[in-house]
C-alpha cells in the first residue's frame, strides 16, 4: 500500500520538495497550507506538473481545520510539520502571531495526532535557533569568519548543547521542539524533532531575513542591493534539500529507534560559509554584489555548526552534497526561471 503523507505548510520550499520527492515514489500526499506566503502558488503549480496530490486550505492555528483532515483520512503514515512563521524580524514586530503559527500550531497539531491518528509518524522541523546566540562559546575572529577555539567544538554544536532561547521565534519554535519532544515520551506518540541549519536549494524564493543562500544569489542576478547584518563574518553550515529528504525518508525507516529523538541536521564542517566567503563565492558566476552592513539581529549566532554524529550513529545519514555543487545547482535554477523568480518578487 502506497504511504499517505500529510505535509503541513506544503506549500512552501521544503514542503515543496519533500512532496515531489514523495508523489515520484507512489505516495499519497496532502498539502496543507493557508497559501499566505509569498511564491506558494508557484510551488503548487509546479507541483501539479510532478504528479498528483490533494490540497487543503487550512491555517494549523485552526484545531478544528486540522482535526477535520485527520477524521476524513484515517490512514496518513506520516506528517512533516513545515508549517511556521519563519523570520526572527518577523517575531519581533508580531510576536503574538509568532507564537501562534509555532507554538500554538504545533500544539494543535500533536493534539489532532494525539486524538485521532496516535500511530502517525511526525517529522517536526524546529531550528538550531533554539540554542540561543551561543555567546559563551570562546570564538576566534578570522578576516572573513568566526572559528570556535574550543576542541570540543571540532565537530560543531551537539544536542548536548544547552537550550538558550532568544528572540521570539526561538521561543515559539523552542517550546513547540519540547511539545513534540514531550509527546512521545508522555503519550507515546511516534514524534522526530530535527535541530535544521540553513537549507538551501531550488524553488527557494529567498528574502533578506529567511532563506539567505538563495537570496544571496537572486539578489546577485537582479542587481539588488544586500545588507549585512552584523560584520558578516557570521558562518552557517549549509544543508542542500536533497540531503535533507534524505534524513527525512532514512528517520522513517527506522522509527522504532528514531521515534521520541531529537536530532542536530546540518551541513557539518565541510559545508561551511560565512556571510563575507558566499559574496565572494558569488563573484565567480555573475555580477558583483552590492551591499551594506547594519546593526546585528537579535539573538544571532556568529557561529553555527551542526554536530551529524548522532543522526550518522541512529539512522546512518552524513550530508552528500557539497557546497560547490549545491549552490551550482541552486545558482542553475534561478538563472533558468529567473522570470518566475521576478514574478514572485513583484506579487
Amino acid at each position: 500500500m502506497a504511504r499517505k503523507i500529510l505535509i503541513t505548510g506544503g506549500a512552501g520550499f521544503i514542503g515543496i520538495n519533500v512532496a515531489a520527492y514523495y508523489i515520484k515514489r507512489g505516495a499519497e500526499i496532502i498539502i496543507f497550507d493557508n497559501l499566505s506566503r509569498r511564491g506558494a502558488d508557484l510551488n503548487l503549480k509546479w507541483l501539479r506538473e510532478q504528479g498528483n496530490f490533494n490540497f487543503v486550505k487550512g491555517d494549523v492555528t485552526d484545531y478544528k481545520k486540522i482535526v477535520s483532515v485527520f477524521k476524513k483520512d484515517k490512514n496518513i503514515n506520516v506528517v512533516f510539520h513545515e508549517a511556521a512563521q519563519t523570520a526572527v524580524t518577523t517575531s519581533v514586530k508580531n510576536p503574538r502571531q509568532d507564537f501562534n503559527d509555532n507554538a500554538l500550531g504545533t500544539f494543535n497539531l500533536l493534539e489532532a495526532l494525539r486524538n485521532f491518528s496516535p500511530k502517525t509518524i511526525l517529522i517536526y522541523a524546529s531550528t538550531n535557533k533554539v540554542y540561543g546566540d551561543l555567546k559563551d562559546i570562546p570564538l576566534k575572529e578570522d578576516k572573513k569568519r568566526y572559528t570556535f577555539k574550543d576542541l570540543r567544538y571540532k565537530k560543531g554544536i551537539s544536542e548536548k548543547q544547552l537550550l538558550d532561547f532568544h528572540s521570539p521565534y526561538s521561543c515559539s519554535k523552542g517550546a513547540a521542539d519540547q511539545y513534540v519532544r514531550d509527546y512521545a515520551r508522555i503519550f507515546g506518540l511516534r514524534t522526530v524533532v530535527f535541530r535544521q541549519s540553513c537549507i538551501y536549494g531550488p524553488r527557494q524564493f529567498g528574502v533578506e531575513d529567511q532563506g539567505w543562500t538563495a537570496w544571496f544569489i537572486i539578489a546577485s542576478l537582479l542587481g539588488k542591493p544586500l545588507t549585512i547584518y552584523g560584520d558578516g563574518k557570521q558562518v552557517r553550515d549549509l544543508l542542500y534539500i536533497d540531503d535533507l529528504i534524505s534524513a527525512y525518508d532514512l528517520v522513517i525507516k527506522n522509527i522504532d529507534k528514531t521515534s521520541g529523538q531529537i536530532y542536530n541536521i546540518g551541513g557539518g564542517y565541510k559545508n561551511t560559509l560565512s556571510l563575507l566567503e558566499l559574496i565572494d563565492y558569488l563573484k565567480n558566476f555573475g555580477p558583483k554584489i552590492k551591499y551594506s552592513f547594519s546593526k546585528v539581529r537579535a539573538g544571532d549566532q556568529k557561529i553555527f555548526i551542526s554536530d551529524n554524529s548522532r543522526a550518522k550513529k541512529h539512522f546512518g545519514w552524513s550530508p552528500k552534497v557539497s557546497i560547490d555543487e549545491g549552490i551550482k545547482n541552486l545558482y542553475s535554477w534561478i538563472s533558468e526561471n529567473i522570470n518566475e523568480i521576478k514574478a514572485f518578487y513583484n506579487q
